[in-house]
């Protein structure tokens, strides 16, 4: 698990979906080829570049009519999800190529006409198929969950994505109330029947493990991604109907991405850098003036979009969390820079005062509790710690004094980030930081030589049994503090981990 967990780790989301796809692509071409897939590999390869060609086409227009920062992995995305969704056609088939530019088309066109706020309301491909099946009749066959050959492909990368992106939760609850569904809507004689049809040759899984978790068309919280993965599972089941209209996969997603919206943050922000400082060693901080105000609560994060040319496997998109605090009339983006670099942080780091990114996607839950009498901890490593700055900062701008005690883990001094907001909020709220230094050669007065360990909590944070901890930092910092705090006899329920994708 920890060495799929680090190939995982290298890549971004949008990355690994965009090599899933094309391992899908491979894999039924030479399936196809062998004669085990019932399509012609020939047709394949020509509908998969037409449909290329044909989103690169329209999204470049669309991009420029609308002056809009455009992302090109997702073009590549949407153009293969086509490819797997609606059945391969030859040259020769003159009706079945303008059924494929007609999907193509519309499908980059929706992102920027049915767009509140420069963020598009439906999957792109989902809305294609649909409108392709009322427009012109015809329906997508969705072939890629329908070949037994393809399932372990589909299944197997599938899993990858959602470990990757941390949406188990909308997954089971989508699986759970559809098969709940189709049970309960199927006579007791065929129920199982249709169960394996759905698993063995329905859309069920791609639909699951590749558009239900689009990240700019999902609920940003757990509460309401449950809820639209119920609501869609509940609409794929094969019965439900409105009147002599039956539902499909399509149309259940696309119900679902209404909801969506309406629970989600609203629309994407252009954000222009003011000035950047240096916040430790290796640690900047990119403050920008956003292009309106927003609202959010401290500790969420942002998807950040910085489009730049000969993007390396990570893309030109990421998530950080918002080092800010709501109260601050600015938005700070902390940022540890490696050697070598990604690609998206040296184009960061070359950024001029006045220059633009773009930010979208609200989400997190790793957010201050609402009863401000409980008693926190607050374990961070390294530019972990910028939630907890946006934390700290709030409550300091509120004057509002919570019992915190916060554990800061470093190599060394240099590396110690908002040093000046923590010794604030120690003087002015009383929250006590403790930082640990593993790496440094001498004694530094009044921090720790060594690594945070069960000894230093207890001694630290004697009443630690009573506290709810919140742990930033690097993924195999976060797991083994977990385990740590479990062993020491920490509740599960009182451990709270932050999504943090995007350290390296």
């Amino acid at each position: 698990m920890k060495f799929i967990d680090d190939i995982l780790n290298r890549i971004t989301m949008y990355r690994l979906v965009l090599y899933y796809l094309i391992a899908l692509i491979l894999g039924a071409f030479i399936f196809g080829f062998f004669g085990i897939l019932p399509y012609d590999p020939t047709a394949l390869a020509f509908s998969t570049f037409l449909i290329l060609a044909v989103c690169a086409f329209t999204n470049w227009i669309f991009a420029r009519a609308f002056e809009a920062t455009t992302n090109v992995e997702s073009v590549y995305i949407t153009a293969l999800i086509l490819a797997l969704i609606i059945t391969p056609v030859s040259a020769s088939n003159h009706a079945g190529v303008g059924f494929l530019i007609f999907a193509s088309v519309w499908a980059m066109a929706s992102k920027y006409l049915f767009a509140i706020g420069k963020k598009h309301i439906f999957n792109p491909a989902a809305f294609a198929v649909a409108l392709t099946a009322i427009v012109i009749n015809e329906p997508a066959t969705w072939w890629i969950g329908g070949t037994i050959a393809m399932l372990p492909l589909v299944v197997g990368g599938g899993l990858l994505i959602v470990r990757k992106i941390r949406r188990f939760d909308l997954v089971l609850s989508f699986a759970a109330v559809a098969f709940t569904t189709i049970i309960a809507t199927t006579s007791s004689a065929d129920y199982m029947t249709a169960i394996t049809q759905t698993i063995l040759h329905s859309s069920f899984f791609f639909l699951a493990f590749v558009m239900l978790t689009e990240p700019l068309t999902t609920p940003p919280t757990t509460t309401w991604r449950i809820l639209y993965g119920a609501l869609v599972g509940f609409l794929f089941a094969p019965n439900i109907h409105i009147g002599t209209f039956y539902l499909t996969p399509e149309i259940a997603l696309l119900i679902g991405n209404v909801f969506s919206y309406v629970v989600s943050p609203k629309g994407r922000y252009m954000l222009t850098l003011s000035r950047i400082e240096q916040a430790a060693n290796d640690v900047y901080d990119f403050v920008f003036t956003p292009d309106r105000q927003f609202s959010f609560r401290p500790g969420q994060y942002l998807e950040w979009t910085l489009s730049h040319r000969h993007a390396d496997d990570r893309g030109n998109r990421r998530y950080f969390t918002i080092a800010s605090a709501p109260t601050e009339q600015t938005v700070r983006l902390g940022v540890k820079f490696y050697d070598p670099s990604s690609t998206f942080k040296r184009t960061l780091a070359a950024m001029k005062v006045g220059e633009k990114i773009s930010a979208a996607h609200l989400a997190g839950g790793f957010v201050l509790p609402k009863k401000k009498e409980t008693k926190l901890v607050f374990i961070a490593g390294g530019i972990g710690i910028t939630p907890f700055r946006s934390m700290i900062h709030y409550l300091l701008d509120m004057k509002e004094k919570r019992p915190i005690t916060v554990l800061y883990a470093n190599k060394t001094q240099a590396d110690i980030a908002y040093k000046d907001i923590l010794d604030r909020a120690r003087s002015e709220l009383g929250i006590k930081t403790v930082y640990s230094l593993s790496a440094e050669k001498m004694p530094v007065p009044g921090m720790v030589n060594g690594s945070l360990d069960t000894a230093l909590i207890t001694r630290e944070i004697p009443d630690y049994r009573e506290r709810t901890f919140y742990i930033s930092g690097p993924h195999a910092m976060v797991d083994a503090f977990k385990k740590t705090l479990t062993d020491m006899g920490v509740s599960r329920f009182k451990i709270k981990s932050d999504f943090f994708p995007g350290f390296v």
